[in-house]
């Protein structure tokens, strides 16, 4: 048993004075110091300073592994350029990325205080490393293929690399299934997926690019000739709206969304699905802004995710914060600031349905520990200087456990 003594607490949703957390592999209590050590005498006691904040661990729910060895390989500025560019050097960068790269990443996360991540995987490489990971990780087997002929071998193919991970499944590594997009996977293979695996968290882009929204809307644009000469594919496979009905009575995790129009954010709200922003990304790829006021509005959850290093410069969950400050610039800071906060924290480990990102009786005790550089006097802009001046976290704890 510990007890984290703090003169700051972000618990998951607000911020807090002059409180303590005991907790062993799970968050035992939270009360004042007095309280929990006359319950507790013989828990180790640790006393933070007076410039410290006790808060959750980070949750990154979109994070791509396979391509962790990019750097200046592709190209920015207009998503098309960009995926002509991941085709090109595909083979190589996945060749490029082993047990050494995949590690990197990870450790890199850890330090900034990501302790749970979300890994989309196209094709399993990175699981083991995954699965020996520090942090808990929802492991997203990813499924994609256009082709009707292929069904049946994407579906096999599929099923081997989920089985798998299933067979690894425990507290801190969770199997989960990713749906590419509406544009890359035939509806033929997305009901049979979840048909047969039910029960497990679901993540899918949807409408990110105005290519893929000319395309799947109007079987126009710069998607059309591209399907047309990789694929020999003239019409799209599904409407956005039919892509969203596929998932009906399930809940899942669209990433992006920054061009779905207002019937298809309604669907989205109607359905209870929730929404990860990647704010870096969307610059990089030349893809617009999230509305994210629209979604306060339709009561929609968004959270926030770094993609991969194929469209990022890092893994920090810190800089996509800081780049979503600057990105919403109409919408009032501190109050942007401590949504951001929860976004990477309470709203992120409901939408997973774990009991993460709260620091509440009966969670798991992901705890990090960072520092100001000076004592804050306001609690209302201590999410923003949080934001603005952090990039390591000081300790780090996972399931109770410490990692230096």
């Amino acid at each position: 048993m510990k007890i984290i003594i703090a003169s700051w607490m972000f618990d998951g949703e607000t911020i807090q004075r002059d409180r303590a957390v005991a907790f062993d592999e799970k968050i035992v209590a939270v009360d004042t110091k007095e309280a929990l050590k006359a319950r507790y005498p013989d828990a180790e006691v640790i006393t933070l300073d007076s410039n410290a904040i006790v808060m959750p661990g980070l949750i990154n729910p979109h994070v791509h592994l396979e391509f962790g060895a990019n750097t200046t390989h592709l190209h920015y500025g207009d998503f098309m350029r960009w995926l002509q560019s991941v085709i090109s050097h595909r083979e190589e960068l996945i060749e490029a990325c082993k047990v050494g790269c995949y590690k990197r990443q990870i450790d890199t996360m850890l330090t900034s205080g990501t302790t749970t991540f979300g890994a989309i995987s196209s094709y399993g490489k990175e699981m083991r490393a995954c699965k020996s990971a520090p942090q808990r990780v929802i492991f997203f087997n990813e499924a994609i293929g256009s082709q009707p002929a292929a069904v049946d071998a994407l579906y096999a193919d599929f099923t081997a690399r989920f089985e798998e991970s299933r067979a690894m499944a425990s507290d801190r590594f969770i199997p989960a299934i990713a749906i590419h997009s509406p544009y890359s996977v035939h509806p033929i293979l997305i009901k049979k997926i979840l048909k047969e695996f039910q029960d497990v968290p679901l993540s899918a882009h949807f409408m990110e690019s105005p290519a893929e929204k000319a395309w799947l809307e109007k079987g126009e644009g710069d998607f059309k000739e591209f399907f047309e000469n990789f694929l020999k594919q003239s019409t799209p496979l599904c409407f956005p709206e039919e892509f969203l009905q596929l998932f009906e009575g399930r809940k899942v995790l669209l990433t992006h969304a920054i061009h779905a129009d207002e019937s298809q954010l309604q669907a989205i709200a109607d359905a209870g699905h929730t929404i990860t922003h990647c704010p870096r990304s969307n610059r990089l790829l030349g893809c617009g802004r999230l509305p994210i006021e629209k979604l306060e509005e339709l009561q929609i959850p968004w959270l926030l995710g770094t993609d991969g290093l194929s469209s990022n410069n890092s893994l920090n969950l810190w800089d996509e914060m800081r780049t979503a400050l600057m990105m919403h610039s109409h919408l009032p800071l501190e109050s942007l600031a401590l949504q951001l906060l929860q976004a990477v924290t309470s709203k992120a480990g409901d939408a997973l349905q774990l009991p993460i990102g709260h620091i509440q009786e009966g969670y798991w005790a992901d705890l990090i520990v960072t520092s100001l550089p000076d004592t804050p006097d306001s609690t209302e802009q201590l999410p923003l200087q949080l934001i603005l001046h952090t990039n390591r976290v000081k300790q780090i704890y996972i399931q109770g456990q410490h990692h230096a």
